[in-house]
């Protein structure tokens, strides 16, 4: 599926009429451009999706470990703007494993799975909505600012290095794609903690924290969301 030039590509051994017809019934303009037999070599997906799945592992195991991370030294240093970055973290974690589990594998079991991840990010979101509300009315103290720009900024550069490791393939694959579309906007939240943490420095005072957090988490709701309401 290339949805930029809005191209579909259908290995089959159905009629081309019979595909054509059920495309057009969704009334997206859907036409007919080629149909060819296709060869034997085109039709082993498994040795052209090799390289992306090595990609997606790679790219999982630097989210999920940036979650560990984040989580942990949010906790030391009171910082919710860090929790939140690390939740958002793991979001894009299970999506990947989402990615990497549906591959090969039926349209029911992807949406088991794809439904399973959105109710957990669900719940995180909601606990992390919740925690801000709680460090608002408790007037908690302002977090260690140091810890919450540095650890951003190694979070940023991790979240570059994905960036960089999914353009290296040409896939326009949608999943593909839309990896590269999270991390770009991970490298967006990166930049906004450490933004908030500056603004720690220079207030003294908590809020900036909790306003990035609260937009984080707000982030992660809606992907939550959206994920539930296509499985």
């Amino acid at each position: 599926l290339d949805l930029p030039d809005r191209r579909l590509q259908i290995w089959h051994r159905q009629e081309p009429e019979m595909l054509t017809k059920v495309l057009e019934s969704l009334n997206w303009g859907a036409r007919l451009e080629t149909s060819v037999p296709a060869a034997a070599g085109d039709l082993d997906q498994t040795s052209q999706q090799a390289p992306e799945r090595r990609l997606l592992w790679l790219v999982l195991w630097i989210n999920a470990g940036f979650f560990l991370l984040e989580s942990l030294t949010a906790w030391i240093s009171g910082s919710t703007g860090l929790f939140a970055d690390g939740l958002d973290m793991l979001a894009d974690a299970l999506v990947y494993s989402m990615a990497l589990y549906a591959s090969g594998r039926s349209a029911r079991a992807s949406k088991r799975v794809a439904r399973a991840a959105g109710l957990l990010q669900l719940l995180l979101a909601l606990l992390g909505i919740a925690e801000v509300l709680r460090r608002f009315i408790g007037a908690e103290a302002a977090p260690d600012y140091s810890v919450m720009m540095l650890v951003s900024a190694l979070a940023l550069i991790g979240n570059y290095a994905s960036l960089r490791i999914l353009q290296r393939t040409q896939s326009k694959a949608a999943h593909i794609r839309a990896s590269q579309i999270f991390t770009s906007n991970d490298i967006l939240v990166n930049a906004g903690v450490i933004l908030a943490g500056g603004m720690v420095w220079i207030s003294a005072a908590a809020w900036p924290d909790l306003l990035i957090g609260s937009i984080v988490f707000v982030l992660v709701l809606r992907g939550a969301i959206n994920i539930l309401r296509i499985s």
